[in-house]
């Protein structure tokens, strides 16, 4: 299948395009202007309420008849341009597929070394976020604005996030079941060393990541880091560039001068926060919320135990230069093994947390509602620093493909490490209201992710969707949810050029991202729940339905709270998610008859953790018969706080080839 590379087949239609959307731009910007300063967010009004001198009213006076004036005038050349543009969505292209042909441009990307299936498998990691980018004053009903801004901060985060090298901490120790999970704020510098990995046996597992910040930092996989990683035990494929180091509970957490030697001159305790849209804000330093049994913690709290608590300085050692001016920030986490801790269902066998930070070495991004079109362009030029190959400008416009008008796109957009082989978009027929001026559907695509010894390639599929918004439209959401097994099926099909006889092809990972507007608790969500598609795929934090685990939470914030204090920062959204009574505060929780219509201060007990309609499903079915899938981490994400009234996602599978297992 033949990737397109833009939006239309030739250069003519092309030039044409970009001229009648220069006569349409004026006036849909003054209109999106015009309705932006009357509808303020809860930011702009407390900036008024504070600044006795914010002269916004004045502003509104004198602007707006000049924003009348021009958009009248802009009116007969829009209508042209609209007369112009319209027919010609009939020959556009369903996506935009766009691939780092520089690779120096790509700072923070670890460089991938081919799978060649061999040894003890892989790990992949998916991540999945509903980013609100529509034009400014759409966007402002949900509380969020300055577009363009916004979808620039949201790449560089995402990009910095995911580009930290990944340490793995094993912990030996029986009395550090009292904390969940613990982040610490560290500073890093980039110097591998020569133990940066090595192979532990431990009893507890804790994962912990160290996010790089800098933005001009080369690989950190460099060849002979990855020479020494052979002499040190074979790690598993799927951990790139990620440093192990042993705890033992008997020392009170103290590390070896020889382990200590794996991590010295590699971090240092400090605690910056994620920057902001004008710069860079710290976060003061407060002692955590009261832990309880099984509640998560930091190393601020007083209740975590001294054994599970991991202090690491810079040496005096002499440090490389150019990694002092690149100001390299990095931030770790430390998530529990779920074995131990203390719940109601204790056969969980992979690691959950919720973390300040997008997981390490970060593979496959899943975005929804990237509408406006000049913030795809700023958020792909952020990605493309760490993700090689992009899809992008997804969808339809015009009546070209629905049923109705489509003024925007899908708002889908996807981002990979890995070469994207084939793609394919379709677009749902049934949206309603609102929904339907969007051409909200579902995008296939299939990646290679490595090959075998015989030359087999080895892929993966990955499927990314925005479902039906309306609240009440449960039989809208079943049919597209119908829709997308039937195309997802007809995509395989199409795209496999394996036999069972002869496979050409391994099978990997079946994965679906995607904002599904629909909850797993909610009474009004039961046909949504009781769907096939959670016969075929499975739903990590799903239990069955109507019933999602414990340690599950929302990913739908209450749009009023997003600039309090409490919350506009990655770490201050984490801490106060770890407590019930701060998710009660700030997600949007599943309706029920008996809760008032406050969200702010509510005490009474409410059903679940939140409404978590931002989903991340994977299947066993279809893939290689030799492999076995299955979930090593799930994540939901603080680090947009403040840029979209949504919590990421995000969920590391590993693939067992059976080869060399234990």
């Amino acid at each position: 299948m033949v990737l397109y590379t833009s939006p239309f087949p030739n250069s003519f239609l092309s030039v044409l395009h970009s001229f009648s959307w220069g006569l349409i731009f004026p006036c849909y910007w003054l209109a999106d202007r015009l309705v932006a300063s009357f509808v303020p967010t809860t930011y702009e009004k407390r900036q008024r309420a504070d600044d006795p001198c914010y002269f916004h009213a004045l502003c509104i006076i004198i602007t707006t008849p000049i924003y009348l004036a021009l958009l009248v005038a802009s009116l007969p050349f829009a209508l042209i341009g609209f007369l112009l543009w319209s027919p010609l969505q009939s020959a556009r292209r369903p996506y935009i597929y766009s691939r780092l042909e520089d690779k120096s441009h790509a700072n923070g990307a670890t460089l991938l070394t081919e799978w060649k299936a061999a040894g003890n498998g892989k790990s992949f990691c998916f991540g999945s976020a509903n980013v609100c980018l529509l034009p400014d004053s759409l966007a402002r009903f949900n509380n969020v604005f300055n577009t363009q801004a916004r979808a620039k901060e949201i790449g560089r985060r995402i990009r910095n996030g995911a580009s930290r090298p990944q340490i793995k901490i094993y912990i030996d120790s029986p009395t550090n079941t009292s904390i969940s999970a613990a982040s610490f704020s560290s500073l890093v510098s980039p110097q591998g060393g020569d133990n940066t990995n090595r192979t532990v046996n431990a009893g507890i597992k804790r994962t912990t990541s160290m996010e790089y910040k800098g933005d001009n930092s080369g690989s950190n996989n460099s060849e002979d880091s990855r020479e020494d990683k052979g002499g040190a035990g074979e790690p598993n494929e799927g951990e790139e560039n990620t440093c192990i180091v042993p705890i033992n509970g008997e020392d009170n957490g103290h590390m070896s001068d020889t382990e200590t030697d794996a991590v010295n001159g590699q971090a240092h305790a400090s605690g910056p926060a994620e920057p902001s849209l004008e710069g860079d804000v710290e976060i003061s330093k407060t002692p955590n919320h009261k832990q309880k049994e099984g509640d998560s913690g930091s190393l601020d709290s007083y209740s975590a135990s001294r054994e599970s608590l991991v202090k690491v300085r810079v040496g005096d050692g002499t440090v490389d230069q150019s990694t002092v001016n690149n100001k390299l920030l990095y931030k770790a986490s430390i998530m529990k093994k779920t074995s131990v801790r203390k719940k109601k269902h204790t056969d969980e066998t992979f690691d959950h947390e919720i973390s300040a930070f997008f997981p390490a070495n970060l593979d496959f991004l899943c975005l929804q509602e990237v509408f406006d079109k000049r913030a795809a362009e700023k958020l792909k030029e952020q990605l493309h620093h760490y993700f090689e190959y992009i899809v992008y400008d997804v969808g339809v416009y015009s009546c070209h493909g629905c049923c109705s008008f489509k003024f925007v796109n899908s708002g889908l957009l996807f981002a990979s490490r890995y070469p994207v082989m084939d793609a394919a978009y379709h677009c749902y027929p049934n949206g309603r209201g609102t929904d339907s001026l969007a051409s909200k559907g579902a995008l296939f695509l299939k990646v290679q992710v490595g090959s075998t010894p015989q030359d087999q390639r080895i892929v993966g599929y990955i499927s990314c969707t925005h479902l039906q918004a309306i609240a009440g439209d449960t039989t809208v959401r079943c049919e597209q949810l119908d829709m997308l097994q039937d195309w997802l099926s007809e995509f395989r099909k199409s795209t496999s050029s394996s036999s069972t006889a002869n496979p050409e092809e391994l099978v990997a990972f079946d994965v679906i991202c995607g904002d599904l507007n629909f909850d797993n608790c909610s009474s009004e969500d039961k046909l949504e729940q009781q769907h096939s598609l959670f016969t075929h795929y499975k739903d990590p934090c799903r239990i069955g339905p109507g019933e999602d685990k414990a340690w599950a939470i929302g990913t739908l914030l209450d749009p009023e709270g997003l600039y309090d204090e409490e919350v506009c920062t990655p770490d201050n959204l984490q801490k106060v998610l770890e407590s019930e009574e701060g998710r009660k505060g700030y997600l949007v929780y599943p309706t029920s008859k008996n809760h008032s219509s406050s969200q702010k201060g509510r005490k009474a007990s409410l059903k679940g953790n939140g409404r978590r309609i931002d989903y991340m499903l994977y299947t066993e079915e279809g893939l290689y018969l030799e492999w076995k899938v299955e979930v090593e981490e799930f994540s939901f994400i603080t680090q947009l706080a403040g840029l979209t009234d949504h919590l990421p996602v995000a969920m590391r599978l590993t693939v067992s080839t059976g080869e060399d297992d234990p």
